[in-house]
């Protein structure tokens, strides 16, 4: 059986480390482990490949591995690989969802605290060598309490469910939006909403965070009409996906201070364009997509990945299966 690892990009995090595939020669010798560095081969290696793990595949060469049977992305979106001929097929399809979940839920703590405690200005201020403290009480939102804050969650998968359990335990209230209602709640949410009561939530809210995937449902969910559903005070934090957010709508939101401030992790285009308006506003906190990063990404990526092997070989269900209907 042949594994096949390919992914290639600019940064060099993304990329799988040598010893990856080495460590899973040493434990699966059965397993033939093809690494490439490049896309360059990558045809003639993926006819006889029977796993493949990759970011993404065109459906020409999907149509060419004959033998796939199995594709991991070690990313939780998967959008990139949801086309016809995947989706048809008996190929089994699986994501990093829970390999990032906990890490992205750290970040959203620290994008909670930087906005309820002024950070961002505080940091400004320190560039200008200004004490600042009556201007920061004067900014809006003022300094204020986590504890006791209503968190609105936006998605109640990996991500979601990790939020849910540091928020808590901070003394917040989380109440949540789910695709699927019956299926309950954790323990760490007080209440679940449908998603037609998307703006029940938003009103409720002191901090509303987007955790869910790109669906046709989702693209532009939060937008001029869902903003004006905030509380004025109200913080949103995108850590899901960029075009889940209209960026123009809450440019615009936060110019008139319609909203209290954001977070975004996600941009509709990445690297976000040097000439985009959000690099100027004041009340707006960017972090260039690093939610998800850890010096421990690719240990945790590999305990997945192996345990996944082992199920395969033997037969069993693997974890983190994707819905390629759904695309999550």
């Amino acid at each position: 059986m042949k594994l096949l690892i390919v992914l290639h990009h600019r940064f060099e995090l993304w990329n799988a480390p040598a010893w990856v595939a080495e460590k899973l020669r040493t434990e699966f010798p059965q397993v033939e482990v093809v690494h490439l560095n490049s896309y360059e081969g990558v045809e003639e290696q993926l006819r006889d490949a029977e796993v493949a793990i990759t970011w993404s595949l065109r459906a020409e060469q999907f149509k060419a591995a004959k033998r796939l049977r199995w594709i991991h992305s070690p990313a939780a979106a998967v959008h990139q690989l949801i086309f016809p001929e995947l989706v048809a097929s008996d190929v089994v399809l699986t994501n990093a969802r829970e390999v990032h979940g906990p890490v992205v839920a750290e970040h959203v703590v620290a994008q909670i605290f930087a906005l309820a405690k002024g950070l961002p200005a505080a940091v400004r201020l320190q560039q200008q060598h200004l004490w600042g403290q009556e201007a920061m009480w004067r900014g809006r939102p003022r300094p204020r309490e986590v504890a006791g804050a209503t968190l609105g969650l936006v998605g109640l998968g990996s991500i979601g469910r990790e939020v849910a359990k540091r928020a808590s335990a901070l003394g917040m209230r989380v109440i949540a939006v789910r695709e699927h209602p019956e299926k309950g709640r954790p323990e760490s949410v007080e209440q679940v909403f449908a998603p037609h009561q998307l703006d029940e939530l938003l009103a409720q809210s002191d901090y509303v965070v987007l955790a869910a995937p790109i669906t046709p449902e989702t693209r532009g969910l939060i937008g001029v009409a869902r903003l004006a559903k905030m509380k004025v005070d109200a913080c949103l934090i995108n850590v899901g996906r960029g075009p889940l957010v209209d960026e123009d709508a809450l440019t615009e939101a936060l110019r008139k201070h319609k909203i209290g401030g954001a977070a975004l992790d996600v941009f509709e285009k990445e690297p976000l364009p040097a000439d985009s308006p959000l690099w100027d506003l004041e009340s707006l906190l960017i972090t260039p997509h690093s939610a998800g990063l850890t010096e421990k990404l690719w240990e945790r990526h590999y305990q997945l990945i192996s345990e996944n092997l082992r199920r395969y070989l033997a037969h069993q269900p693997l974890l983190a299966v994707v819905d390629k209907k759904r695309g999550y």
